[in-house]
């Protein structure tokens, strides 16, 4: 159960922003409380009943809020037993960019990432959208697949500009990009092991859509069958450098990314 001092806090009055729903101001309350340790990690929470009465809300309000709560990843629902402070807290804030592969890697998880097409092409609008190149330009186009407990999670596709165009940017960047080409993991996975945390995130655009007949074969589903698509651009130092399209299939529809930013109205 909650902590003395965690009922207390519970028990504080809500005071909620102009205009802020009454779910996100309890939703930041139990929140803070399990951030700053006042609600431990592994304690049973309060029931919805007596948080009720505690933060002075209605039952619908708190369910809300209990609901995404533990679709963030801090608390857990015990069926027949009650709700959990998670064992192990979500990061908060932004952390550096990582290599997609890393949000498959739970504990005890082998993942395991194959690479199936590598090669230079010509600029497409796409890609000359995302990384401003002219249409003159070509760049590199790397797709893979990430594995996980021999399971296909993720098909990523990722582009990024031939190497003249890399090297003013960043020139070990540039330098070492053929060498880690060749390494079965993502290419920011293997330019990240290199050169260091050197990529900013930057919008991350998330849309549903079906697998169709190739993306179909490679995940192992059906091609009439829901895929999460991210498109993700990278930059250094303000510029443009890197982007991924990831489709994932519903099995893996439960990803923690706190360092992505989100576009508007994603």
């Amino acid at each position: 159960m909650a902590t003395t001092e965690g009922e207390a806090y519970l028990r504080q009055p809500l005071l909620t922003s102009p205009g802020q729903p009454l779910r996100v101001a309890v939703y930041e309350r139990i929140s803070r409380g399990i951030r700053t340790g006042l609600l431990p990690t592994g304690d049973l929470l309060p029931r919805e009943t007596e948080l009720c009465i505690s933060l002075g809300v209605s039952r619908t309000v708190v369910r809300e809020a209990l609901m995404l709560l533990e679709e963030d990843g801090l608390i857990v629902t015990r069926r027949g037993v009650g709700r959990f402070v998670a064992e192990s807290l979500p990061h908060e804030g932004l952390d550096e960019f990582q290599p997609f592969e890393h949000l498959f890697a739970e504990p005890g998880a082998r993942v395991d990432v194959h690479v199936l097409e590598f090669g230079k092409q010509s600029t497409t609008d796409f890609v000359s959208g995302l990384l401003g190149l002219d249409r003159a330009a070509e760049f590199w186009f790397r797709e893979s697949i990430i594995v996980r407990d021999g399971q296909p999670a993720a098909l990523v596709q990722e582009y990024m500009p031939v190497e003249r165009y890399l090297a003013p940017i960043h020139g070990s960047l540039a330098r070492e990009f053929a060498d880690a080409a060749r390494e079965q993991a993502t290419l920011l996975s293997a330019l990240t092991g290199r050169i260091g945390p050197v990529f900013t995130a930057g919008i991350c655009r998330i849309t549903a859509s079906l697998a169709g007949p190739t993306r179909a074969a490679h995940l192992d589903v059906k091609p009439g069958d829901p895929l999460l698509v991210l498109t993700q651009t990278a930059e250094i130092d303000g510029s443009p450098v890197y982007i991924s399209k990831s489709a994932i299939p519903p099995t893996f529809a439960h990803l923690s990314v706190p360092q992505w930013t989100l576009a508007s109205g994603a």
